[in-house]
């Protein structure tokens, strides 16, 4: 009698394989960086050790990730058993318990080798909510040929007005060659993750000990200017396009003197595959200006599970798989050392790979000096260094990109820009109850 079921179901043409194949697919949404391209091709071995699980990609460009990732998960769509986000949305989704708690992980995952500060990024309550995948800070990348030509000396620890002056010395349009690459595209991932910085080290905040923002201060007024008026002068054309992936194909075709942005941007300069000036770069630190807090980032692109997932044990397995140091051991033997994920083991710091990764030791300095509970010199309410952790920033940080973008393709002044952002984010934050 106990197999009667099995027979009734065969009878009526069901495949018990078919509906286990089914149950096992998982779906992972992810960037379409280099290194989460890196995972779906290496994903193979995954699928191979696990012929019950079948991986389904769909890999999107980052601001219409973030959007249809949020939108996702705010309504509990289920369309995702995986998703690649960061450190700004990991401890917001875990609170409202929109993500499944990463516990009960193999003893060789090895989690006291994450990097601390990765880890509390990713946590709520010391409640671990995604598994980070790899981790960044921000440095400064410049043409060592370049420079040596024009009798240039980068310091270790350069301002943004030094950069500024160099830009200007290296700045040869006629030549396809540009003094200063930077991030122009609008969103809150892109373009405001530089600006963040970059106001910071200006000496500037979001917002003061009361939740009033601060964006028609001096200090984010000198860096909007600066801002702007580096890349009208001494940036490439149609600037307000490029993002993180643009600014790199432009490095990577020796069209840039100079770009600060992710360091994860360093195995990518230093692959001949991609690069055309693969052994011309140097890697320094990000520039400070009044101060150096806040004038560099900590981010890690993670991967999580919402709750929303039908496949929570699948989904369980690859997320596991793709941030352990087997995984990193595959990528150094399929595609280098130095093109491991960096940034969120220790282990991975070895004396090899910092050898084979002139860009490792300036990475680690960064994000080891990275602080988001001090992200200015100024107090603040709140945590993040180019984002503030609350849930309206997306929306904030999104429309103030959009308006220094207008800035900086002409269709208004600085000024005006920034007092458009000041009104919008007044209104947002009064709309969401602040202070609170």
């Amino acid at each position: 009698m106990k197999l009667l079921p099995n027979a009734l179901f065969l009878s009526a043409g069901f495949s018990f394989a078919l509906l286990a194949q089914a149950a096992d697919t998982v779906t992972i949404a992810t960037v379409n960086n280099s290194d989460m391209i890196r995972m779906q091709r290496l994903s193979k071995t995954f699928e191979a050790a696990h012929p019950d699980i079948k991986l389904n990609w769909v890999v999107l460009e980052e601001n219409v990730l973030r959007q249809r990732l949020t939108t996702d998960i705010a309504t509990q769509g289920g369309q995702f058993d995986v998703l690649t986000i960061g450190t700004y949305e990991t401890p917001l989704w875990g609170a409202k318990h929109w993500l499944e708690p990463m516990k009960d992980l193999p003893a060789g995952y090895d989690l006291d080798d994450i990097f601390p500060s990765v880890r509390q990024g990713l946590s709520v309550n010391d409640t671990l909510y995604a598994l980070p995948f790899y981790g960044e800070s921000t440095i400064t990348y410049y043409r060592t040929d370049l420079f040596k030509d024009a009798g240039l000396n980068m310091p270790e620890h350069p301002t943004w007005t030094q950069l500024g002056e160099f830009a200007g010395k290296l700045h040869h349009p006629d030549k396809e060659q540009y003094g200063m690459c930077l991030r122009g595209k609008a969103g809150w991932g892109e373009n405001i993750a530089l600006l963040s910085t970059m106001a910071n080290a200006f000496g500037a905040r979001w917002f003061d000990e009361q939740w009033r923002p601060q964006l028609t201060g001096p200090e984010w007024t000198a860096a909007a200017n600066f801002y702007v008026d580096t890349l009208k002068r001494y940036g490439p054309p149609g600037v307000s396009s490029n993002g993180f992936n643009e600014t790199l194909a432009l490095f990577n075709s020796g069209k840039c003197a100079m770009w600060v942005d992710a360091s994860v941007a360093g195995s990518f300069i230093t692959d001949k595959t991609q690069s055309n000036v693969a052994d011309k770069v140097g890697f320094v630190a990000a520039p400070t200006q009044v101060t150096d807090k806040g004038s560099s980032w900590l981010y890690a692109w993670s991967l999580a599970i919402p709750t929303s997932s039908q496949h929570k044990e699948a989904a369980k397995a690859f997320v596991t798989w793709a941030t352990s140091k087997e995984y990193i051991q595959l990528v150094a033997e399929k595609d280098g050392i130095a093109n491991v994920p960096p940034g969120t083991r220790m282990s991975t710091y070895s004396d090899a790979y910092l050898q084979a990764a002139p860009f490792a030791k300036v990475t680690l300095q960064m994000m080891q000096n990275a602080d988001p509970a001090h992200p200015s010199m100024q107090p603040v309410p709140y945590v993040g260094i180019q984002y503030v952790t609350i849930p309206e920033f997306q929306a904030i940080g999104t429309s103030v990109g959009k308006q220094l973008s207008a800035a900086l393709t002409g269709q208004m002044s600085v000024e005006q820009a920034l007092a458009s952002a000041q009104q919008n984010t007044e209104r947002e934050m009064k709309r969401a109850g602040y202070p609170k």
